[in-house]
């Protein structure tokens, strides 16, 4: 009888699922919180779609929370998540989307710069084929001091990794559920959500939104997450890359500096043949090219030792992603 009953509820709450989630991370948005409720309220009620709104408090210490659980009780489609502090934007991303039942995932930020009116275009974007879309901030209303050090950092990564998006950092997005379902998400891994699903296989896809002047609140970005996110870009070419092979890029560093110290000897070894003193005419050359062979054998051996990592931790569904699957099992 119990098992019946939990099918019961289960089938219900597959019926009664929305089709859009709209996750929303704030931190100390006091000022805005509930304006943004009533847009993105308004909002979905024009398009007709069943949807859900979820905040996410990243410990902020004004009167936030207040307003959130004022929300909370005066709307039935409003779920509302409080981090014991303040973890980072990634980490309340994943809690929302922990919680999130919509077929369609959006994500914006609680500042009131993303105009919830653009949901729209995203859904519109997403039905067109894409798995993924990512807002592009083309006239941005903020200082120079945030806006050239992200164009930089956009350039950098689109120019590496060829996906042809010109704001990757953009808040404002939608996701197929499969998307994020799909992928490992940690540290401050949300900015490059495009290129990890670019790698796994997905769509993904950009169109240009309104972005609105801040009128409440600071902003939260510094000069620290600029490298901070180069740092993380790095990471992520490693994961997205190397990680299946490590020894392909270790071993190619490796064998570059091994190649390097080695032609330093011989050309010391002709020199010493020539009857040139090695030690008290060449000694930083011969120290180099020591250091060069070390750093060679170290760097060859970490991708050896990756390799034996990779395959006593193989699983294989991190090998692919599944787009759909057919069978009478």
């Amino acid at each position: 009888m119990t098992s019946v009953r939990t099918f019961d509820q289960a089938l219900l709450d597959e019926l009664d699922a929305p089709g859009v989630s709209v996750v929303i991370p704030v931190t100390d948005e006091e000022g805005s919180v509930a304006e943004l409720h009533g847009e993105i309220t308004a909002v979905l009620s024009e398009l007709e779609v069943r949807g859900e709104v979820i905040f996410v408090d990243d410990g902020s210490r004004d009167g936030t929370n207040r307003i959130l659980e004022e929300i909370y009780r005066a709307d039935d489609c409003v779920t509302v998540v409080a981090l014991r502090r303040n973890f980072g934007k990634t980490a309340a991303l994943l809690a929302g989307f922990e919680v999130a039942r919509g077929d369609v995932i959006v994500t914006m930020d609680g500042d009131l710069q993303d105009d919830p009116a653009e949901v729209s275009k995203f859904l519109h974007a997403l039905d067109s084929g894409y798995d993924l879309v990512s807002g592009w901030k083309r006239d941005r209303h903020d200082p120079w001091s945030k806006t050239l050090p992200s164009k930089v950092f956009n350039l950098v990564v689109s120019k590496t990794t060829r996906i042809p998006l010109h704001d990757f950092n953009c808040g404002f997005k939608a996701y197929r559920r499969e998307v994020l379902t799909d992928l490992k998400l940690y540290g401050e891994l949300h900015r490059f959500i495009p290129v990890l699903a670019y790698w796994r296989g997905y769509r993904v896809g950009e169109i240009e939104v309104r972005h609105r002047a801040r009128r409440f609140g600071r902003s939260k970005f510094g000069t620290g997450r600029f490298f901070k996110g180069l740092l993380d870009f790095l990471k992520v070419l490693f994961l997205t890359r190397y990680m299946q092979r490590p020894l392909q890029l270790f071993g190619f560093l490796g064998l570059g500096l091994l190649s390097l110290g080695g032609a330093g000897f011989l050309y010391l070894l002709l020199l010493k043949i020539l009857g040139h003193s090695i030690f008290r005419e060449h000694g930083p050359l011969l120290f180099l090219s020591g250091i060069l062979i070390v750093s060679g054998i170290q760097l060859f051996m970490l991708g050896l030792l990756g390799e034996m990592l990779r395959h006593f931790a193989f699983r294989p569904h991190d090998e692919y992603s599944v787009k759909k699957r057919l069978t009478h099992r």
